[in-house]
């Protein structure tokens, strides 16, 4: 007669029964952080159309949007996996980033080639602030 492993670690949540992982969207922290990107995105967009017109405006906007749409889809892909359990947890989250990344790298591409007015400061400086930002994840507490 062996020891089952919730036997010997009891009810420590993902140690022995599965325990459901709440979905990024659901936590007050990322939607904080989806809301600072585009509170950022609009002030930087203000700014940038003060500074060089309507072009640069437009140039923050789709800056700021990558992001924000990048993250929105990295929480809405770990919600839609479902994981259970700390294993699945890890395989939901990387998932997720494969498809945050290539989100990125479709819009950038879609951006560059599709807006012949962009205005590269503008933009680069939105889209680098607004990543920065993601960091406000790890620093509002739910």
């Amino acid at each position: 007669m062996g020891l089952l492993l919730h036997d010997v670690l009891g009810d420590v949540p993902g140690a022995g029964a599965r325990s459901r992982v709440t979905s990024p969207l659901q936590t007050r922290s990322f939607r904080a952080m989806l809301l600072w990107q585009a509170v950022a995105t609009a002030a930087v967009a203000a700014v940038a159309g003060v500074w060089a017109g309507g072009n640069a405006a437009w140039s923050a906007v789709l800056g700021g949007a990558v992001n924000v749409a990048a993250n929105a889809m990295y929480g809405f892909a770990y919600g839609l996996l479902r994981p259970t359990g700390p294993g699945g947890a890890v395989i939901a989250a990387v998932r997720a980033e494969a498809s945050k990344i290539l989100l990125v790298l479709v819009l950038l591409l879609a951006v560059v080639v599709l807006f012949r007015e962009l205005v590269l400061a503008a933009f680069l400086a939105t889209f680098i602030l607004t990543a920065l930002l993601f960091r406000l994840v790890l620093i509002v507490r739910d």
